[in-house]
């Protein structure tokens, strides 16, 4: 799963990858947004915790990961 996440006043989007499913992620959001220390709290696939302030997300997109293709598309 790639996460990006669109973070308030600034200009790149924190983007990481996580084995975690489309649920998961989206429970973790919500809880986040809900919570009283208000922080979002996400593990991407090599182990490393991102802590970003949830009053400062913009946005979170979530897009399924996808095998990667090897070799030429097409015929010759």
């Amino acid at each position: 799963m790639e996460i990006k996440i669109g973070i308030q006043e600034t200009a790149r989007e924190l983007v990481l990858a996580s084995s975690q499913s489309l649920d998961e992620i989206d429970e973790l959001i919500s809880d986040a947004l809900r919570s009283d220390d208000g922080l979002l709290r996400l593990t991407d696939d090599k182990g490393r915790l991102v802590v970003v302030p949830a009053s400062k997300v913009a946005y979170v997109e979530m897009t399924p990961a996808e095998a990667r293709r090897v070799g030429f598309a097409g015929g010759v």
